[in-house]
């Protein structure tokens, strides 16, 4: 089987000089990690944030041959019409190199509310305009009358319907259903083996209920700590974690692997043994060349993995 590998940016590579961005990318390339993800936030608990589609735009040109993710793009807080837009302009500058990654959000209702969205449609937004994204990638001619959207002759050229996989992120079943609806993979976090296996059949048997066939392209996405030692691993991960959800860390530390790499890659092996072709890792360590480093021998181990299962 074969998996892709991905990770994050680390924390400061956008305040690097252009020479230094070029080399650490160079690096993650080299050692053999597959794409780049990033996450999206308009404007998350204190205003924190960051746009999807500018970061992949910017990265596309920083490295040829990078992958680039957006994981996950908060859907329903935009119109699907100029998200169209956005992908087909992504096609046309970095082809054949984008996975786009989508959710509903609501770990802060208020960010929902101050885009103008009513948080309670959010789910039936985000699967009006993936029916509605389906159509415009395609290249057809779109009319669209919704709960929540209405559109009417809509198209969107270059078509790029088998360039850019669609991967529903999300936690519940209703995600899981909108997956075998609409996407080409569920991207998980926050989720046991256990809970990843029941979830992939589930996608099946709905899928096939809606007479789709689909080669899926799931994942998981953890955030990682890598440190010498377990403990100094723990720590920072807990911190920047923490710092961001404003949760405590024990509420996420059964789902969040930290350690060497090797250790990261044991946990994470059941994932890969049990369907993810998507690795998604949110790296955080000691400096920007050691999750570049982490990173590629982590991607080196799981593809090994993948590699036993045939």
């Amino acid at each position: 089987m074969d998996i892709k590998v991905g990770m994050d940016i680390p924390s400061k590579f956008w305040l690097s000089s252009l020479e230094e961005k070029s080399q650490l990318l160079n690096s993650i390339y080299d050692g053999g990690v597959d794409h780049i993800f990033f996450g999206d936030h308009v404007a998350f608990h204190d205003g924190t944030g960051s746009d999807g589609f500018v970061k992949i735009a910017a990265l596309s040109q920083l490295h040829p041959k990078l992958g680039l993710m957006i994981s996950i793009y908060l859907l329903p807080l935009r119109h699907p019409l100029p998200v169209a837009r956005q992908l087909a302009s992504m096609h046309e500058i970095a082809p054949g190199r984008v996975i786009f990654g989508v959710g509903i959000g609501g770990e802060d209702r208020h960010e929902v509310e101050i885009c103008g969205v009513d948080p309670a449609t959010r789910g039936k937004r985000t699967n009006e305009s993936l029916e509605i994204l389906r159509g415009l990638m395609a290249g057809e001619k779109v009319d669209f009358n919704g709960e929540t959207l209405t559109v009417k002759g809509a198209i969107v050229k270059p078509i790029i319907s088998k360039q850019i996989p669609i991967i529903v992120g999300g936690r519940s079943n209703a995600a899981l259903k909108r997956t075998a609806q609409f996407g080409d993979g569920w991207i998980a976090a926050w989720c046991s083996v256990k809970r990843f296996k029941e979830a992939l059949l589930l996608i099946d048997q709905t899928a096939a209920a809606n007479q789709r066939k689909v080669d899926w392209q799931h994942g998981y996405q953890p955030w990682v700590g890598l440190a010498d030692t377990k403990a100094e691993a723990r720590a920072l991960v807990a911190a920047e974690m923490e710092a961001f959800y404003k949760i405590p860390f024990e509420k996420f530390e059964r789902y969040t692997p930290y350690g060497t790499p090797e250790d990261v890659a044991n946990f994470l092996s059941p994932y890969v043994e049990n369907g993810a072709k998507i690795i998604n890792l949110k790296i955080i360590a000691g400096s920007d060349k050691i999750c570049a480093a982490g990173g590629g021998e982590i991607a080196s181990r799981l593809k090994q993995a993948a590699r036993n299962i045939n």
